[in-house]
């Protein structure tokens, strides 16, 4: 009978002994993660070109009204913190429906996405980290460019010192500004991109949802003007003009139509500043609990949406 001997080899094999972190650090790692793929880190030279583009855009922003503030010698009559953030808003939008699809469609698409839920993480660590992610690279747009510009309006004046002690507070004003936008803009993306594999299709819907019903409200609160009761002659240039929207009182409710300015009627509350368009002017006869309220159903009702659908996804 033959017999058959046996060797051992050591291939170095070791039981791993450092640190167990658990779920908190796969958190971490998910948002580090999300947060290189929204500025394309990691991934190709088109993938570097959007993000690197509205960076350019929201810093050149800043600068260029902080210098025209200073050639024309106005400071905070020029501009403001509030009229930043409405010269950038149609940039964030298109980022933010670009961008956000990145961060949920490949990896349903290429079932990564149940790779990343074997324990320890959970279907809420996954949407919190990705929604944490791109909150925090809008949000970092966003503020950037406001402490550039507070910066630009703070040395435009004659007195700097005194301009601190007179405008000191429109440093929280447009942080929490900050927040209220970065946090619509990457909630509403996010939660569309919940539905698609297909990130051309995710951002198409966002884009031409923000236009169409910014196109709706202008229509439905454009104004028909008419005589002031009070003056003799319609005047179309002077104060004694009479906005009367075409679909009557309901224009002010109409207005809240516009996607792209529901968070503009909250900052403009925040900033206390007027806003100068029509759709704005109608929704400010509104009392101001309602636009905040429909601020909270459009922010906080597609978050709950888009955790609903990767519950179901998973189950």
């Amino acid at each position: 009978m033959k017999e058959y001997g046996g060797e051992v080899f050591d291939l170095g094999y070791q039981h791993y002994e450092g640190p167990r972190e658990g779920r908190m650090r796969a958190r971490k790692a998910l948002w580090i993660n999300g947060m290189r793929t929204a500025i394309g880190l990691g991934r190709g030279t088109r993938a570097k070109l959007l993000p690197a583009l509205l960076f350019l855009i929201v810093i050149m922003t800043a600068v260029i009204i902080s210098l025209t503030a200073a050639a024309a010698d106005v400071g905070e009559e020029f501009a403001n913190h509030a009229d930043f953030y409405r010269i950038i808003s149609v940039v964030l939008l298109i980022f933010s429906a670009i961008i956000a699809p990145e961060l949920l469609c490949p990896d349903r698409r290429d079932g990564v996405i149940f790779l990343y839920l074997v324990r320890p993480l959970t279907t809420t660590d996954y949407i919190i980290g990705r929604w944490l992610a791109f909150f925090t690279v809008t949000f970092a747009l966003i503020i950037i460019g406001q402490v550039i510009l507070f910066a630009g309006l703070t040395l435009a004046v004659d007195e700097p010192f005194e301009y601190l002690k007179a405008n000191w507070l429109d440093v929280p004003r447009f942080l929490c500004a900050g927040i209220i936008i970065a946090a619509f803009t990457t909630t509403l993306p996010l939660a569309v991109s919940a539905f698609t594999t297909r990130k051309s299709f995710a951002a198409s819907f966002v884009i031409g949802l923000f236009f169409i019903t910014a196109i709706i409200a202008g229509i439905m609160t454009e104004c028909d003007y008419s005589y002031d009761s009070d003056s003799e002659s319609f005047d179309y240039g002077s104060n004694q003009q009479v906005c009367e929207p075409i679909t009557g009182d309901a224009g002010k409710w109409l207005g809240l139509l516009d996607i792209g300015e529901i968070s503009d009627h909250v900052t403009d509350l925040i900033m206390d500043d007027e806003n100068e368009s029509q759709v704005a002017k109608q929704v400010s006869q509104l009392p101001a609990v309602v636009p905040i309220l429909w601020y909270l159903i459009m922010t906080v009702g597609p978050g709950l949406i888009l955790l609903h659908r990767y519950r179901r996804l998973t189950a």
